[in-house]
């Protein structure tokens, strides 16, 4: 079973799918193809409307046949929001979304970062790429409720006087252009108004221009004066991070919604890469909303979450910019932080790793691993791979596997094992992911191993990609 956070994913067998949110939790689910628009009211999946070709809702489960679903669909995102309505998920229980297999298989499990004032949660996605169907963890929360992701989507919601709140009778129906129409009444937390997300991997948004232009220097001051309030270093505004922060908000501008991965496959963190930057670690707040640099800055620390990725003190560059959606003049904002690659600060990196790992050990009597030539090489090339050839698993496209790519890297340990992981953002956070994930903790903790090798690398769709490898 994997452990998903935010931004990672993992290939799906074929099959029918079953997601589970235990809880006080409503289950929804928009069935989209790669403009990120439903087709018709048919495609939306909620309590009062609960079929659709391919996907079924019952309580609190969710079955997903990919094979069954509309002709030309390609994503299923997954919804949570409360059953009462009205209630903020923060006075909730965190959310956990289990996802399994046929046969009952446990394939992955979801806890997000624990929602504040949201009210409604995008959970996941069920999304194809080429003949496969994969599963990505999402986490983004809205504070406007389930009518403003179903607007966000392409639902026009009806505020007939015959769908009054309560009403569980309300029709659905084909609206302008075929676009889905639902009743407010349909929906059980319609009240609010749109707004701009939060939440995980969310902040706020304002108004971009180039390096030096007034929104980008409005942007650098007020985040700068909120860094220092931190006792945190300035960041400087960096070219190639703001070209991929402006081509990024242009590509959810066009589409009308938010999004970590454009209609043309790629990643905002790919998009960073592509422009030749090259980074140790990285963050960002993709938002829809705020009106210029003070708003969105005001957005991105009034979130625990977005706060703590503006105040970073790993952080030392950052790109920014806004472009508007032509048919509603809603700015779509995207800003990045990272800190650039060095040799010296991916060495820090892994080694941070290590002695994380081996304080682990200490702590459950057992010796320190020692880090071993081969058995970094490898996991190092592991770690390039997986972004380089945009797949996440043990077993590389070619089919190699650990053991063989240790071999290949001059090792001649006897027994190897290996932990991956994506998307975390530091050598701590990935630690103590593993040591969350009883398989991972297993590897960590065996008596037997006696050698360690660490590798990241920066890029693809989840961000980051990090590999252990053991040895013994």
């Amino acid at each position: 079973m994997s452990e998903l956070v935010p931004g990672g994913n993992l290939p799906l067998p074929g099959g029918v799918l079953t997601l589970r949110v235990p809880g006080p939790f409503d289950m929804s689910a928009l069935v989209t193809d790669d403009s990120g628009t439903v087709r018709d009211d048919g495609d939306f999946v909620f309590y009062n409307q609960p079929a659709a070709p391919g996907a079924r809702l019952s309580g609190e489960t969710l079955t997903v046949d990919p094979t069954a679903l509309r002709a030309g669909s390609s994503r299923v995102t997954v919804v949570v929001s409360p059953a009462e309505p009205g209630t903020a998920l923060g006075r909730l229980p965190a959310p956990a979304l289990l996802v399994t297999g046929p046969g009952g298989r446990v394939l992955a499990r979801f806890t997000p970062p624990r929602p504040r004032q949201e009210t409604v949660l995008l959970l996941a996605e069920i999304y194809r790429r080429g003949t496969a169907w994969k599963l990505r963890a999402l986490g983004q929360g809205y504070a406007d409720g389930l009518a403003g992701i179903a607007r966000d989507f392409g639902v026009e919601v009806s505020e007939d006087a015959d769908a009054g709140a309560g009403s569980d009778t309300a029709a659905a129906s084909a609206g302008p252009g075929g676009a889905a129409r639902v009743a407010l009444g349909r929906l059980r937390d319609a009240g609010g108004t749109r707004g701009a997300p939060a939440g995980p991997g969310a902040a706020g948004s304002g108004t971009g221009s180039g390096p030096g232009g007034p929104v980008a220097d409005g942007f650098l001051g007020l985040v700068n004066s909120a860094r220092a309030a931190a006792g945190s270093p300035p960041v400087a505004l960096d070219a190639r991070l703001t070209a991929a922060a402006r081509a990024h908000a242009a590509g959810m501008a066009a589409r009308g919604r938010l999004g970590s991965e454009g209609a043309d496959g790629l990643s905002v963190h790919q998009r960073v890469t592509a422009g030749g930057y090259a980074y140790l670690t990285i963050g960002e707040h993709l938002v829809s909303g705020p009106r210029d640099p003070a708003e969105f800055v005001e957005y991105c620390l009034s979130g625990e979450q977005s706060r703590r990725t503006v105040q970073d003190s790993a952080f030392t560059e950052a790109g920014v910019a806004c472009v508007p959606d032509s048919r509603s003049g809603t700015l779509y904002w995207t800003a990045l932080w990272a800190r650039p690659l060095t040799p010296a600060g991916l060495a820090r990196t892994t080694a941070e790793v290590v002695a994380l790992t081996n304080a682990e050990r200490a702590a459950a009597g057992l010796p320190p691993l020692a880090e071993d030539a081969p058995l970094t090489r490898a996991a190092q090339a592991h770690s390039a791979d997986m972004v380089a050839r945009a797949f996440y698993s043990h077993t590389s496209p070619d089919g190699s596997e650990p053991w063989h790519r240790a071999a290949a890297a001059g090792s001649t340990r006897r027994t190897i094992g290996e932990n991956i992981a994506c998307g975390q953002r530091s050598p701590a956070e990935v630690v103590r992911g593993w040591m969350d994930s009883p398989g991972h903790r297993a590897n960590i903790l065996k008596p037997a191993f006696t050698h360690i090798g660490v590798g990241f690398a920066g890029g693809g769709s989840a961000g980051t990609y990090w590999t252990q490898l053991f040895g013994a």
